[in-house]
């Protein structure tokens, strides 16, 4: 089973979830907007990325500059936090296959867990 964390409005997640249908694959998908992530799945999520929250937060996001969050004093677990409480700072689409994940951008970067 696939899991993407999906943003409908999102035209990367779009054509991800697009990309997955087309190879007939089942599908579980995740309105993280909707059902925000736990601190344990973020965490998990992040281990199947090999990423830390600093790497997976969206920068250009505006709760990113109203938050103050690309300060240097800023730490990990202050990103995560803020991830947790604003998960529109959570880059997206992000596809689990098992202990593996990637981030649709570009879509095509889910045909290599495929």
């Amino acid at each position: 089973m696939v899991t993407i964390y999906h943003n409908p409005r999102c035209s990367k997640s779009r054509k991800t979830l697009d990309i997955l249908y087309a190879k007939n694959i089942a599908t579980n998908i995740v309105l993280y907007l909707k059902d925000p992530m736990s601190s344990s799945e973020l965490n998990a999520v992040l281990k199947k990325l090999n990423m830390t929250p600093s790497q997976l937060i969206r920068r250009t996001e505006t709760d990113f500059k109203r938050l103050q969050l690309g300060g240097p004093a800023v730490t990990e677990q202050q990103l995560l936090d803020a991830m947790l409480m604003h998960p529109i700072l959570i880059e997206r689409p992000i596809v689990v296959i098992g202990e593996k994940a990637v981030i649709g951008r570009p879509p095509e970067n889910v045909l290599g867990l495929l």
